[in-house]
């Protein structure tokens, strides 16, 4: 089987989808108001360059968050999850899986607010069968097509941000009702820009960690998959008592 699946990739049959933002010193990222602490942007700083610090080697130090651009989240990433898994621990088995794809970028399109319901994922799985069992889903609005700016990612005005995200019900749904493994969102992190208003604040981190489950998030190409039907690959790296990581994310599609 494994020779199938190698060959259908080499001719093109199995499509491998890189869903990874590029990582780099312009990558948005987020920002917490005073007084809270906030992570350091992603640099790069040469070590050598095919010269007399090292004649024939180019490598770099880099400085980074672990919850900078496209990256995953582990349960103790948040209070409700303080007992679970850092990213070390997740089992690799699990950083496989079915995924499908909730398209509500015309919506968000009309509505940077706009926020995911219930009934939004029961019409969706009227039409395309159930949620995966130890799957993802992914919650494409249409952002990435922002990524290139931090101000037009975060889209924050003396309000605090508006980008789209998942209502409470729905986030605690979603954790404790589905067969889901995790969420992944197109944004900056897996809440709603006005996340921290809500009742709990940024449901999505405290339903979905604290229930032992996954985030993804900053990521790109969601409309390259089909509603259904996609394996995903998500390679976050295995720190020890890291809360998360950045991550390449791969999609296995069909074609």
């Amino acid at each position: 089987m494994l020779a199938q699946l190698l060959a259908a990739v080499a001719d093109g049959s199995i499509e491998v989808v890189d869903l990874t933002a590029p990582l780099s010193e312009s990558t948005p990222i987020l920002q917490l108001p005073e007084p809270f602490a906030n992570t350091v942007p992603f640099s790069l700083r040469e070590i050598s360059r095919y010269d007399d610090r090292g004649p024939a080697w180019y490598w770099n130090d880099f400085t980074t968050g672990e919850h900078v651009g496209t990256h995953f989240d582990a349960p103790v990433h948040w209070a409700s999850g303080r007992d679970g898994e850092d990213v070390s621990q997740v089992a690799p088995g699990r950083l496989i899986a079915p995924a499908v794809v909730l398209d509500f970028s015309a919506q968000a399109a009309a509505d940077p607010d706009f926020l995911l319901e219930i009934e939004h994922v029961r019409d969706w799985e009227e039409a395309h069968g159930p949620l995966p069992e130890g799957g993802w889903l992914l919650y494409r609005t249409g952002w990435d097509a922002r990524s290139g700016g931090q101000e037009e990612f975060l889209n924050a005005d003396e309000n605090g941000p508006h980008t789209p995200g998942i209502s409470p019900a729905c986030a605690r749904w979603l954790a404790e009702e589905t067969p889901v493994l995790g969420l992944g969102t197109e944004t900056v992190g897996t809440d709603a820009g006005g996340a921290h208003a809500f009742d709990p604040p940024f449901p999505c981190h405290s339903f979905f960690l604290g229930a032992g489950k996954y985030g993804l998030t900053q990521l790109q190409g969601l409309d390259r998959l089909p509603p259904r039907g996609a394996a995903l690959i998500a390679t976050p790296l295995p720190i020890v008592g890291g809360s998360g990581s950045p991550a390449r994310v791969l999609a296995l599609v069909e074609r």
